[in-house]
């Protein structure tokens, strides 16, 4: 069995980003991956899997089967996704090629030889840091009251990703999504504006959370399992959001001298929450960045939530990574020692499948390990922030691209 591994790591890099390294991420809309360019391929270096330490211990069948989930992707399907350029579709083109020639059951040692027969391992030249994410499970109903009185909101029609075809002049610097109405692109309002009730009236509350706190922080996963009033779960998933630039609050915190980086992890900022809740509005009101949510009721219920890339996550396999550089489906060794985490194992050494990202999760050698759903792995997750080293599995056939250019 797959050790939990949580989110509360990617949560401490999140609520403190700029602190540390880089900030973790959340789960995402399905959307265009990114373009294959020098801000990538510079930065690889093509290597040998025997220079590898623990590739040979890894589960590879495992691995394969995590890789197989995306093999009917197609970046370039997405509805609004800018045309992707020709490197890309070279890319995605030999993924495709490379999927279809997967086994569909493999024992570890044909799948260990799949990877190394299609792949090469392309190191970055930049350190790694990773932390870990989980789906929380919170409480909820599906009317609201006094008790439940903090709704997640529902995207409204015609939410849309700005791109350069469709951003209007003057547009807000830093808003990635907006309203079309009427053939014209209006910007949302924000967090802040939110909280005044700028959305109140419009019909899209989706399900009344207990706790406002849990609220921000499902937010933050853009997941969640809702266990309501009569015992039954509701899933709820990333459906869009107002496009305002993302503001870590233990970042805030820190700024205003309530504490050291140290000490807000989730657990910290909980406590910090419960100790001055007259000031959880002020905090919150610092990220004007917001999320909407679906019901997702098309997935098996023991599979974890979606990610970014459309399927399923699997814990201990699924990562996320920056979307600006990192495509969809690329298989990606991480090799971490996560002592103080709590794992039995505190050894990582797997190979993982990029199928997920986050606004806030930005660098070549930057990761966010999915670790699970409910509150074990929360609890895990909170002590995952470590150093490691991050190999790329690169299309073998595709090597000429990390040549040096002239």
């Amino acid at each position: 069995m797959t050790p939990l591994v949580s989110r509360f790591g990617a949560l401490f890099m999140i609520l403190t980003a700029a602190l540390s390294p880089a900030p973790g991420g959340a789960f995402a809309k399905p959307g265009k991956a990114a373009s294959v360019s020098d801000d990538l391929t510079s930065r690889l270096a093509a290597g040998s899997f025997a220079d590898m330490p623990g590739w040979d211990q890894d589960d590879h069948a495992a691995a394969l089967t995590a890789f197989r989930r995306l093999c009917d992707i197609r970046d370039d399907a997405q509805p609004g996704a800018p045309a992707t350029a020709e490197p890309q579709k070279m890319l995605l083109a030999e993924l495709k090629r490379i999927c279809d020639r997967a086994p569909e059951t493999a024992s570890a040692k044909t799948a260990r030889a799949f990877f190394e027969e299609a792949f090469v391992p392309a190191r970055f030249d930049a350190p790694g840091f990773v932390t870990g994410y989980y789906e929380p499970e919170v409480e909820g109903s599906r009317r609201p009251s006094a008790t439940y009185a903090t709704p997640l909101y529902a995207a409204p029609e015609g939410l849309t990703l700005v791109n350069d075809r469709n951003r209007p002049k003057g547009w807000p610097e830093g808003v990635t999504h907006g309203v079309m109405r009427g053939g014209k692109m209006e910007a949302m309002p924000d967090r802040p504006a939110i909280m005044e009730g700028a959305l109140k009236g419009k019909g899209l509350e989706l399900i009344w959370l207990k706790s406002p706190v849990d609220a921000f922080f499902v937010h933050v996963q853009g997941s969640a399992r809702v266990r309501l009033e009569d015992g039954s779960v509701m899933r709820v998933g990333y459906a869009g959001k107002t496009g305002h630039p993302y503001t870590a609050i233990g970042r805030v915190l820190v700024q205003a001298g309530e504490g050291t980086p140290e000490d807000f992890t989730m657990t910290g900022l909980r406590a910090w929450l419960a100790r001055n809740p007259d000031r959880m509005d002020w905090l919150f009101a610092h990220n004007r960045s917001f999320i909407f949510f679906r019901a997702i009721d098309d997935i098996d219920p023991a599979e974890g939530p979606i990610g970014a890339a459309g399927v399923p996550l699997i814990a201990g396999r699924s990562i996320a990574m920056d979307r600006t550089l990192h495509t969809y489906g690329m298989p990606v060794f991480v090799d971490a020692d996560l002592g103080g985490s709590g794992l039995a194992d505190p050894r990582w050494q797997r190979l993982m499948i990029a199928d997920d990202t986050g606004s806030a999760i930005k660098g070549p050698a930057r990761g966010d390990l999915f670790i699970g759903s409910g509150a074990e792995a929360g609890a895990i997750a909170g002590a995952v922030r470590h150093p490691a080293t991050m190999v790329l599995l690169w299309p073998r056939r595709l090597v000429h691209l990390l040549e040096p250019r002239s």
